[in-house]
């Protein structure tokens, strides 16, 4: 009996039950054995239930800046709340090395938008894989602003990624840059915002809705703006409870904002937007349990809230003097503290700037999305060819590891 005939003998839902253990760089690798791996690998049902089970083990995800070296890296997020302390290790998924981003607007349904990359001296909006490191450039846009706001948001009804550009200061009837990423050639296209604000940098996509802080000017005051992504509307919402320092969260799939308290003694203060009509907020003041590690608070940022309601403190940086680095997990209803050791930020001589995000899962729904823009990855893209560039980017968008094999990509 040859090794197809002892393949075929095995059951397809047994088969689909070992694939779905895997992680999704194997799953990756398992696509360029065969094509009718391939096929079984790529069907949606397989990615649907790969990302339920993904779902129930979510992951804290990390992007470490060295300089001008960036390194995409992943941990598991502790699931028992009652353990005090916990070690564990992350895993190293891509690494860009000299590679100058001037902005990571942040992950958003397991991809990252990077809005000014420089490859070869070119400047280019990308969307990138973190897992892989393959990314899709995004057409030029030619823009008149002096200071420029990207936003990136995701809409799960259409499954459907969107980005928008514009100027910090948007006036009434204001025009703004948006763009689809989808089959075929993308173009950017314009849509009318209606109120007048300053564009503030924290932002948030929940559930189909892009958040961000605004500011009015001439009435001195903050709103949220809430950008429905599938259907591109603009609504806003007073926020005279929210400052410029304020952290946008998802709080159990509502909005919310969290900071600390100015003059506090370890205490941070959150409010959650119960109801968008009513504009109706509630606000909850929490004192932190004491803690040996946590000690200078200025050191550490809010990274986010986990969907079982834990607010996730983590360090600004990896500090060059120390090989420990700290997350801290805080359960306002249990009143509790959980101290994660992250292990393999280690680097000898330089600090690193830690950007933090929770509940991490991934997602293989958008691999045989293609674009004429292709993916690729910065190594590739350094390596000199004959055929150049544009040769090179001819395979799947966002493809999750596929082979060049089976994709078509000219190297």
């Amino acid at each position: 009996m040859n090794r197809g005939e002892n393949f075929e003998s095995i059951p397809n839902d047994l088969i689909v039950d070992i694939f779905s253990r895997v992680s999704s760089k194997s799953i990756g690798k398992c696509r360029c054995v065969s094509k009718l791996w391939r096929s079984m690998l790529l069907r949606p049902d397989f990615t649907e239930l790969l990302l339920t089970k993904s779902s129930t083990r979510p992951r804290l995800f990390f992007v470490l800046k060295r300089h001008n070296d960036w390194c995409f890296c992943s941990s598991p997020q502790p699931q028992n709340p009652y353990e005090k302390s916990l070690v564990v290790a992350a895993d190293s998924h891509t690494k860009f090395s000299k590679t100058d981003w001037q902005d990571l607007i942040g992950l958003t349904s397991g991809l990252i938008y990077i809005s000014a990359m420089t490859i070869y001296r070119d400047e280019v909006r990308v969307i990138c894989n973190p897992i892989t490191g393959k990314y899709a450039r995004l057409p030029k846009l030619m823009v008149k602003y002096t200071t420029t706001i990207n936003i990136f948001g995701f809409d799960p009804i259409d499954k459907q990624f969107k980005v928008l550009v514009m100027n910090n200061i948007v006036c009434n009837g204001t025009l703004i840059n948006i763009l689809t990423l989808e089959s075929g050639k993308m173009r950017w296209r314009k849509i009318c915002c209606p109120l007048t604000h300053e564009v503030c940098c924290e932002r948030i996509c929940i559930n189909g809705v892009l958040y961000y802080l605004g500011y009015k000017i001439d009435e001195e005051s903050y709103v949220v703006a809430c950008f429905d992504v599938r259907y591109e509307e603009f609504k806003f919402i007073d926020a005279k409870c929210i400052g410029r320092e304020t952290r946008l969260i998802n709080y159990k799939g509502k909005l919310g904002g969290i900071d600390w308290v100015k003059g506090g003694n370890r205490e941070l203060c959150m409010w959650v937007l119960e109801d968008v009509e009513k504009q109706e907020w509630s606000k909850y003041v929490y004192t932190l349990p004491e803690n040996e590690v946590l000690i200078d608070l200025y050191k550490y940022n809010v990274a986010g809230v986990t969907a079982r309601g834990e607010i996730v403190l983590s360090r600004k940086f990896a500090d060059i003097w120390s090989s420990q680095f700290y997350v801290f997990f805080f359960n306002p209803e249990k009143n509790t503290l959980q101290r994660v050791e992250i292990q393999g930020f280690e680097d000898e001589g330089r600090e690193i700037y830690v950007y933090t995000f929770v509940d991490y899962v991934e997602d293989l729904t958008f691999n045989i999305m293609k674009t004429s823009y292709g993916a690729n990855t910065i190594e590739q893209e350094r390596k000199p060819t004959s055929t150049g560039v544009a040769s090179v980017n001819k395979f799947d968008a966002l493809c999750l590891l596929d082979c060049d094999e089976f994709t078509g990509a000219e190297t």
